[in-house]
Parts: structure tokens; sequence; C-alpha cells
């Protein structure tokens, strides 16, 4: 009986032994779960958060551009006309077809007005949507019709807000650039409030809205996030394939709205390249990037009518030269030693350039394509190589926004933080690129092909091929930027979010405080978080109180003479009475009177440069038969001459009646005698025409004045 209770008290104690190993198991099962969950919920809310900041900042640029606009042109309160005007330059040509379609009977018929279109190019008939990259404007103007926002909306604030709300975009996609690559949304703030507070040297839309620029850049920010997420390692089918859509999309968006497209993708496409020809991102991703953009190319050149600088531009040689080197090198690297691997760097990167020159001049050939000739005409000449007396090229160069970025731009950029920053962690991105490159190669080495290959493929990039890509591509956004000042609003925003995520990385103040033997992860996070606010926290008590001061500058476009000149021509002149002036007044002509226009800004076609010159003989020293004789070849009704123009001081050779003087072989008021040259004895029409003597009145009558503009109507003779 003794051992059979004995036995049953041991039984006993294995069931209370048994009862409380699964108590713990189920408590820790419990707290596991608790932590699990509780981990997931601060995920929720960090996600939220940012979500929440990152709209909060892209809403707050969005109005700030919006509230300086109306602050500098009172624009809620001016005439139609000025705020008309106030679109200058090429910025009216754009929005006169918006106006042009928002005014037009139907849809149907605005868009046959668009593509058989007599206005812009008199007497010629055009299609401008093959001509000039206005899809944006068709699009704004459909959906401002479908949705019948006219008793809700004027057209321009609809037109205007849009662009705006793009920007607030670019903003985000900014803010989530710097998160993405650095693991914080504080840093995509700080990124933000770098661009918003840079904004001297990293937008100009809150005055020149309608440029291409204005809508285009949005998407490229937008696809470089993209393409961001896109090269991060080991991501899910699904979301993948969502990121492919988004950036091609983006892409696609980013080329249909600016001619320059094609300069900005073979500064990408050069860079996927670089990042594939190193080693650095997987070479699929390379091809799939490099897909987009050559199908969105094409779809542009489809959308435009079969535009043939598309097909001609040096990005859609590029793109074909590259896939032809991947498919010769294949994708697995052989194994060979680090100076042959660089000299096999060396080669394929020329290689690529003398097939993309070869493929380029092919196609131009069998195109018979000369449009573009003027763009490798400036550049040759911005570097001291072809004809200096080329009318084009000293055109471009005479324009400040195509020289040299200038040293203000750091100094700015300088005292509100940001250019140090991105200078640091450049410099430090190019150095790690550099041993990343450097350890791969030696992976691959015959040495280490002797090895275990097992731990010898991990090297500082190897799970950051995004940052690889966003190293190669500022070197060539920020020479572009160096050598043509209207291109640093391409490498401006790369400063803001690099310099962001520079000062936020977590995986760089995980090294930093390693070195200093306190690198939890807790400390990391508190670190790089404390510092991100300090740094935020200074840029505001920088920056802020004057750009709160600047929103309390209230001014008020006025530009009486313009407006009277349009309103004379208005009541005036004939519906279709056609002008010929200078390229920026002749966009506000069409856009502000709907006349007829000879020449405009848009200088994409050689049939309108060459167009240009002709008309532009009233500004250089011509007999008054000549200039008629021009005129009248392309059927011109009126001149409209400008005194800011003919009487310009001699500036460097730089004002329109120099340029003309040169083209023509004649010595320039300047005096500066050059070979080739010869003095004329012919006055300058455009002065001399004012005077009305005999032998000018029989060709000109002057039908208006007044203090900027003068109106000459072009006698018919016979």
């Amino acid at each position: 009986m003794t051992e059979l209770r004995s036995r049953k008290s041991s039984s006993h104690r294995k069931k209370e032994s048994s009862v409380q190993k699964s108590s713990t198991k189920a408590t820790e099962g419990n707290s596991s779960n608790e932590d699990e969950g509780l981990v997931t919920l601060m995920t929720v809310i960090n996600l939220l958060l940012g979500f929440i900041c990152m709209v909060t900042i892209g809403y707050g640029h969005s109005k700030y551009m919006s509230t300086l606009h109306e602050n500098w042109m009172w624009f809620s309160n001016i005439k139609e006309v000025e705020r008309e005007i106030s679109f200058r330059t090429e910025s009216g040509l754009y929005y006169s077809y918006y106006k042009q379609m928002v005014n037009a009977p139907s849809i149907t018929q605005g868009l046959y007005e668009i593509t058989h279109d007599n206005l812009t190019e008199h007497p010629s008939t055009i299609n401008v949507l093959e001509r000039m990259n206005i899809y944006q404007e068709i699009i704004l103007s459909i959906l401002y019709r479908i949705f019948s926002l006219k008793n809700l909306l004027e057209p321009v604030y609809f037109y205007i807000n849009s662009v705006f709300a793009l920007h607030g975009m670019l903003v985000g996609s900014l803010f989530i650039t710097a998160w993405m690559l650095s693991g914080s949304w504080l840093a995509g703030t700080l990124a933000g409030c770098f661009y918003i507070f840079n904004r001297l040297d990293t937008t100009r839309v809150e005055y020149v809205i309608p440029l291409r620029e204005s809508f285009s850049l949005p998407f490229l920010w937008l696809q470089i996030a993209a393409i961001s997420y896109y090269f991060k390692p080991n991501l899910p089918r699904n979301r993948e394939k969502c990121t492919i859509g988004l950036m091609f999309v983006s892409t696609f968006l980013f080329s249909l709205f600016w001619q320059f497209n094609q300069f900005v993708l073979l500064l990408q496409a050069l860079s996927l390249f670089g990042v594939w020809i190193l080693d650095v991102v997987t070479p699929h991703k390379v091809r799939v990037v490099l897909s987009s953009q050559i199908v969105s190319l094409l779809l542009v050149c489809l959308s435009q009518n079969i535009n043939k600088m598309i097909l001609g531009s040096l990005v859609m040689s590029f793109i074909p030269a590259t896939f032809l080197l991947m498919y010769i090198r294949g994708d697995t690297l052989t194994p060979c030693t680090i100076p042959s691997r660089i000299l096999k760097v060396v080669l394929y990167s020329i290689t690529v350039i003398i097939l993309m020159l070869v493929f380029n001049l092919a196609v131009k050939a069998l195109l018979n394509l000369e449009a573009d000739e003027h763009i490798f005409k400036f550049l040759l000449n911005k570097f001291g190589v072809g004809n200096p007396r080329d009318f084009d090229s000293r055109l471009y160069l005479c324009i400040e926004a195509f020289g040299f970025l200038k040293l203000d731009t750091y100094e700015r950029m300088s005292k509100l933080l940001v250019f140090p920053l991105y200078v640091i962690t450049h410099i430090i991105l190019l150095t790690v690129l550099f041993i990343a490159v450097m350890q791969n190669w030696s992976n691959h080495s015959h040495e280490a092909g002797l090895k275990d290959h097992s731990s010898k493929h991990t090297t500082l990039l190897s799970n950051r091929p995004d940052l690889a890509f966003h190293t190669v591509q500022m070197v060539f956004f920020g020479a572009l930027a160096m050598s043509t000042l209207r291109m640093k609003y391409l490498w401006t925003p790369y400063m803001c979010m690099i310099a962001g995520f520079g000062v936020a990385d977590y995986k760089a103040w995980k090294y930093i405080l390693s070195k200093l033997r306190n690198n939890h992860d807790t400390i990391v996070h508190i670190a790089r978080h404390l510092t991100t606010i300090a740094v935020i926290a200074l840029l505001l008590a920088i920056a802020l109180p004057p750009s709160l001061k600047e929103l309390e500058d209230l001014k008020e476009f006025w530009d009486p003479d313009t407006v009277e000149l349009m309103e004379w021509i208005k009541n005036n002149v004939p519906p279709m009475a056609a002008f010929s002036g200078s390229m920026q007044l002749m966009a506000g002509i069409k856009l502000c009177t709907g006349r007829p226009i000879t020449n405009h800004p848009h200088y994409e076609d050689k049939d309108l440069r060459i167009k240009t010159k002709e008309l532009y003989q009233y500004y250089g020293k011509r007999e008054p038969e000549d200039v008629h004789n021009l005129l009248m070849k392309y059927k011109t009704d009126y001149i409209i001459l400008e005194d800011s123009i003919c009487l310009a001081p001699s500036r460097g050779g730089c004002r329109l009646p120099d340029l003309i003087d040169v083209d023509n072989g004649v010595v320039p008021d300047s005096g500066k005698m050059e070979p080739g040259l010869v003095r004329s004895h012919v006055p300058r029409f455009c002065d001399e025409v004012r005077r009305q003597k005999s032998e000018y009145s029989k060709y000109f009558k002057h039908v208006f004045t007044n203090k900027t503009f003068r109106i000459y109507k072009v006698v018919k003779q016979g």
C-alpha cells in the first residue's frame, strides 16, 4: 500500500510539474504575443505620424508658394490681361493653349485647332502637340471642362493651383526618399525643410508657373523615389510589380511634360550604366529601369506624332548600346584581378560611348534630323569650341540661365546648413562606394576564386544598392548644374534629400557609436533622432523669421505699358492680322490678343530658328527695303519694336542688335573690330524708322507708341 501511495504521489507531482510548465509556456506565449502586438502598434503609429508629417510639409510648401505668388502679384485683384501678362516669355505661350482649350466651343474643336494651328507660326500651319510639350495644358483644360468648374473656380486658378499641388507632391517625394534611405521620417522632415527654406535655389515655380519643368520635375522626383524602393533587395513580388508600375508612369509623365527630358534621362541612364558596370546593382533591375525609360520615350514620341527629336536623342541611342554590352558581358562576373577589372570598366565605358555616337549618327542620317543641332553648337561654344559667331549659340550663351552656376548659390545654401551637410555625406558615400566596389571585385578575383565563397560576397553596399545609385546619379546631376545654371533645380533638391538622410541614417550612427563602444539600438535611435531634431530646430531658428517676414511683403503687378499695348491691339487690329517682334513679347501677344504671330520663344525647330533670325533684321543695320521684303516673305502685317532692345547699352556683345550685327558680318556698336567684320554705313533700322523718313514711311506706317513699344504697320506694295 505504501508503494502504491508513493507511486500515486510521484505521478501527482509529475502532473503538477507538467501543469506548471504549460502555464509558464502559456504565460511566455502571451507575453510574446503582447510584445509583437506592441511592436506592430508602434510601427503603425510611426508610419501614421510619418505620413501625416509628409502630407503636412507637402501641403505647407504648396500653400507657401501660392501665398508668395499672390503677395507679389496681388493676383486675385489685378485684371485678367495683367494676370496673363504676368506669365512672361514662353510661359505665356504655353498658357495660351490652356486658355484656347478652355474657351473652345468643344473639347474636340479645341483639339482640332491645336493640331491645325495657324496662329503660332504664321503663315505656317503646325501641329502644336507635335512641336511642343503641352499635354499638361490639354489634360488640365479637359479636367476643368469635364468637372464643370466654371462656376466654382476661374480657369487660371485651377491651372496655377494644380502646379502648386504638384510641387507639394515633389516635396513629398523628397520626404519619402529620405525616409526610405535613412529609416526615419525625421530625415524626410529635415529634407522637406531644407527644400522649402532654400527656396531661392531649389525652385522658381512661384514666378514661372507654366514652364515645362514646373509640371515635369515633380514626376522626376516621384520616379527617383520609386527607383529607390525598387532597388532595395528582397522585395516581395507584388510590391515589386507595383513599384515598377509607378516608376513607368512617373517616367512617362516626366518625359511627356518637358522637352529637355532626353538630357535628364541620359544622365540617369549613365548613372544606371555606372552602377551596373561597377556591379553594385542587380543587372536585371538596371535593365528594367532602362526599359521603362525607352518605352516611356517611345510613347511620348508616338503621342507627339512621331517627334523625330526624341528618336534622334542621345539617350535613345545610349540605352540600346548598354543593352548590347550587357548581353555581351553577361550577368555573372568572371574571376580576374582588380587591375584587369578596372581595364574592363574603362573599355566598356569607351565602347558604350562609341556605340551611342554610331547609333545616333545613323538615326539622324536616316531621319534627316537637324532640329537639335543648336543644342550641340551651344555646348561646343560654351567650352570654346566651334563657331564663336553662331547666332543661335550666342543667343543661348547670353542668357544668364544658361551660364555656369554662380558661387552665391553655395553661399546661400551653406548659410542654411544644407550644402556642408550634403558635401560631407556625398564624400562619405563616394568613399563607401569605392570600398564596396573594391571588396566585390576582390571577392571575384583569381585569388578569391580558390577560396570558400560562402563568406566572401558581402560588401558595405550589399544591402544598399539604392544608395549606390544615388551616389553616382548625384555626380552627373551636379556636373550638369555646375555647367548650366538653369539645371541647378535637378541638383539642389538632391542636396536637401541627401543632407537629411546623412544626418539621420541609422547605419551611419550605429557605425559611429560602435567606435565609441556604445552602439546599442536604443542609444543609436536616441542619438540620431535627437541630432536630427536639433538640426531642424537650428534651421528653423535661422530661416523661419526671414520667411515669415517675406510673407508680409505685399506687392502688386504693374506693367501699364504692356497692358496699354494689348488693349490697343484688341481694339484696333483685325483678328487675323499677324505680328512680328521679339520672341518674348510675341508669346504675350498670342495669349492676350489671340492674334497670329510669326515667331515665339520655343526655339526647338530649325526652320523657326532661321525664320526668327531673318525677322530680327529689324534690329540690325539693314535697308528698309530689305527688312520689308523679309517681313512680306512671312506675311507680317505689324511689327512691334522695343527701345529696351534697340537702344540697350552694349554688354559684352550680348545685346540682340550686337548679335545680329556680328552674324551679318558687321562691326557692332561697341566698336570691337574682329577679323572678318566690316563697318556698315547703314543706320540701325529699329532706331531710324522712328523718324519716318520717306524711304521708311513708304514701307512702314507708324500706328502706336508708348514709353516702351512702337508699332508699325507693314505697307503692302503694288
